[in-house]
């Protein structure tokens, strides 16, 4: 092995610990960010914001389709495709070029190349000119993860679409064919249907977005049919036949399933194979993530993993979080990822966001509770989008007035369940909203009105 240029901090994935990359370069610290591909990592090129990007023209697709009902007179116009993805990719162009000066400016060197481990902190890099070796006091993984492809017969043969291909596509698939019924299958279900696209959603569980509370999932099924989405849950496929983007076959308990085009969005695996961490003593779990403490430490000294692939919620806001932890802990700050409070949102239209327990959780765990829950046409300001559907639903201690949850269906989801989540982290008592002067008419304002059907303790 050729003698290693030795760095203060080497981070293998360009994904967010980039940031803490470019703050410690800043500082003077020598710093080099491993990337094979996408060097403003996957969640602005390939993933989050691109989905959001066409998630949002699909709304305006809508709109048109909804124009008579806000006295706009119909007329001709259709769904253009390939400028859909131009706008997508004019975007990413924008946010790569963003992320190129900042490494300029902060002298964080980037090495484009793949990396593996070849020893302790250790990493050779790979790249069409050449191999470097590069060694790190402190190296930190974020390699993240990508679409997993389940070994049913005949669907790595069928080359399905993952969200990476749907979001190039340059046309509109005939009938587009979802193998699971999560975040990214709901999103991008929708998104293609109001392109134009049929579309047939198929969940092996007994419910759309499994995870979530019964109320939430039917409240998804029921939007979905209105939109002329087809749904089979509780439905396992065995086997795939044929091409997608020509004809394809799924073989399921309820029989043959067929449509041109298929899009896998079964879940995540972790991008840890292959990059040596066998060698450096990084340990993974039967999963394939890798192994870490509660404050990101790997099986192997100085070495720290952050994201998806450390088995974090599969979110970029907490991958954000994952680096403010090995941040602070470098800087002698105790801190860990214990007893986070995660927030989630789907980007469906309407929305679903959530942060804290649910019922269900609350019930698994024997956790007695206060439920409150008011339909979306409480809130004025639903009647003035023409947005009917959705609800509001709180979870407060029966014996105390701490917010243990909240879940909300409803148009600007996000920007209220952030409200609420604020109002948790900080401790505050369901009454502090409840008694709050709120913005009229917004969403937000939603939230006094929920928080005022919380039934006092028994």
């Amino acid at each position: 092995m050729p003698h290693p240029e030795e760095y203060d901090v080497v981070v293998l994935g360009s994904g967010r610990a980039r940031f803490f990359a470019w703050s410690l370069a800043s500082q003077g610290k020598r710093v080099a960010v491993v990337e094979r591909r996408n060097l403003a990592g996957s969640c602005p090129t390939v993933a989050c914001a691109p989905s959001k990007n066409v998630i949002h023209g699909a709304k305006v697709a809508n709109y048109f389709r909804r124009g008579a009902e806000f006295g706009i007179a119909a007329g001709d116009w259709k769904v253009v495709m390939p400028a859909v993805r131009d706008r997508k990719r004019k975007m990413v162009d924008g946010i790569v070029a963003r992320n190129v000066d900042a490494y300029r400016e902060s002298g964080a060197e980037l090495v484009k190349g793949q990396g593996r481990f070849v020893g302790p902190r250790t990493i050779e890099v790979t790249a069409d000119d050449g191999t470097r070796t590069l060694r790190g006091e402190v190296v930190v993984i974020c390699t993240g993860s990508r679409a997993r492809i389940d070994p049913i017969p005949g669907l790595a043969e069928s080359r399905a679409m993952t969200h990476v291909e749907a979001l190039e596509l340059d046309r509109v698939p005939k009938h587009l064919l979802v193998l699971g019924g999560g975040y990214v299958g709901l999103e991008m279900a929708q998104a293609l249907r109001r392109f134009g696209s049929r579309v047939t959603v198929i969940e092996r569980n007994d419910a759309l977005a499994p995870r979530e509370d019964r109320d939430v999932s039917e409240a998804l099924r029921e939007l979905f049919d209105d939109e002329g989405i087809e749904v089979l849950t509780a439905t396992p496929v065995a086997r795939v036949e044929g091409r997608s983007g020509e004809s394809v076959r799924l073989l399921a308990t309820h029989g043959v399933i067929e449509g041109s085009d298929l899009l896998v969005a079964s879940g995540r695996t972790p991008n840890t194979d292959g990059i040596g961490l066998e060698t450096a003593g990084i340990e993974r779990d039967d999963w394939g993530y890798i192994k870490v403490d509660e404050r990101l430490r790997t099986t192997a000294a100085g070495v720290w993993a952050v994201g998806d692939c450390a088995g974090s919620p599969h979110f970029t806001h907490m991958a954000d979080d994952d680096v403010r932890v090995v941040r602070d802990n470098l800087a002698g700050i105790d801190r860990t990822t214990t007893g986070r409070l995660v927030p989630f949102c789907l980007f469906t239209d309407p929305e679903l966001a959530r942060v804290g327990m649910s019922e269900s959780e609350a019930e698994r765990r024997g956790i007695a509770y206060r439920l409150a829950k008011i339909p979306v046409t409480a809130i004025l300001r639903s009647r003035t989008l023409s947005e009917p559907r959705g609800f509001y639903k709180t979870l407060v201690a029966a014996e105390s007035d701490r917010i243990l949850g909240f879940t909300a269906f409803a148009p600007e989801a996000d920007a209220v369940m952030t409200t609420v989540q604020v109002a948790i982290s900080a401790g505050l008592p369901y009454t502090a909203l409840r008694d709050a002067t709120l913005t009229h008419p917004t969403m937000s304002e939603g939230l006094a009105a929920l928080f005022h059907a919380v039934p006092d303790r028994s």
